[in-house]
């Protein structure tokens, strides 16, 4: 039985050094080498696709999290650019309770950074969490063990938290937030698909990110002491396209089916979500009512009928709604900076319309103030 338990122990201990002996995938080898960049703004991307991302601006790109299956393709050219690749990973929620299940968890995706040479880990929890319960302090306990094994293991590593667009418990999501915050580098706030909840007035198909209601957000977090250089403002390359149960011309109001999400009746799941590319092509080939603008939330929208006849209403964000919250961020909210989901939504076909309105996306960031230039070293 002694034999037998010292083979097995050398077989795990021979495994884990084969899982961290994998050669760099990169033509130079350097390029494996963690990115430590100095303290600054944040330009932070997620990709989705594949294929598509050699076409970003990478002039402006700090971190790039990779949404999907590992691409060391995609790892190489970013290193080439000083740009960080990051892994993302969620968690089960209802697992907290089990230590095991915590630091397993933990250990994988610690051994999975490090065997992919990646440079930290972006952590997407959305589930929800009651308040004051014992999971409040497990989750906080979670991100915490995290961040230790990751910059135990991979020193200069980035270890981020993805949260809803206000702390005050929206989709049920009752997390310690200022513990959080200090435990993170940055918490990036997802400041986007805002109608998960519509607590108030009718089911009506809304803006996905109105300007005062992400103002009021990040003003929430910084009432809770937490610092804007811990503070990413996430904002949407896509919208949502809502089918109309009733249309109101005469207020241009979009009446929709009630959908529960999480205790309240009516939600943006009854719509579907759209790529930026989508939705141009909409605009251009499928509405008579052209682009129009709300004033409230700052937002644009448009209408059109499909094959059947019903009206669908179209709310999304563009060069012109994106870069009131970019300023906001950078410039006013004084934040550490921006987030997009996600740089796979344009048009990069090749045709020149895709290109030109991806070209007018890419330049709204770039020209925002504080965003001159964010590669390290600035070229």
């Amino acid at each position: 039985m002694a034999v037998r338990s010292w083979v097995c122990i050398f077989l795990v201990v021979l495994s884990a050094n084969l899982a961290f002996s994998r050669k760099c995938p990169c033509i130079n080898p350097n390029l494996c080498k963690t990115i430590d960049r100095p303290p600054g703004k944040e330009l932070f991307f997620w990709t989705d696709h594949p294929k598509v991302w050699k076409q970003y601006d990478w002039n402006r790109i700090t971190t790039i999290g990779i949404f999907r299956d590992w691409d060391d393709e995609l790892f190489c050219y970013a290193h080439s650019k000083g740009v960080r690749v990051v892994v993302t990973s969620n968690f089960p929620i209802e697992k907290l309770n089990s230590s095991e299940v915590r630091e397993e968890w933990v250990k994988n995706k610690t051994s999975f950074a490090m065997e992919n040479f990646a440079d930290g880990i972006n952590i997407d929890i959305e589930g929800p969490v009651d308040k004051e319960s014992k999971e409040v302090t497990l989750l906080t306990k979670l991100v915490k063990s995290t961040v230790d094994s990751f910059k135990k293991n991979i020193p200069g590593s980035q270890v981020t938290f993805d949260v809803a667009w206000s702390p005050n418990c929206v989709d049920g999501r009752c997390y310690d937030y200022k513990a959080i915050a200090d435990a993170v580098d940055f918490l990036i706030i997802m400041a986007y698909d805002q109608q998960s909840q519509i607590k108030e007035g009718p089911c009506i198909g809304k803006a996905n990110s109105p300007y005062d209601q992400t103002r009021q957000g990040v003003e929430e977090y910084k009432k809770l002491n937490i610092s804007t250089d811990k503070l990413v403002l996430g904002l949407p390359w896509y919208g949502y396209d809502y089918t109309c149960i009733k249309f109101d011309t005469t207020k241009n109001t979009c009446y929709i089916k009630e959908v529960p999400f999480r205790g309240v009746n009516c939600s943006d799941a009854a719509g579907r979500q759209i790529t930026y590319s989508t939705i141009q092509d909409l605009l251009l080939t499928r509405t008579d009512s052209g682009r129009q603008w709300d004033m409230a939330s700052l937002s644009p929208y448009f209408w059109y009928n499909d094959q059947y006849g019903t009206v669908h209403q179209v709310w999304y964000d563009d060069p012109s709604s994106l870069s009131i919250k970019y300023r906001y961020a950078m410039e006013y909210g004084k934040m550490k900076g921006i987030a997009i989901w996600n740089a796979d939504l344009l048009d990069y076909s090749g045709l020149t319309r895709g290109t030109l309105q991806g070209h007018l996306m890419w330049r709204t960031v770039r020209n925002t103030p504080g965003v001159k230039c964010l590669q390290y070293p600035c070229k």
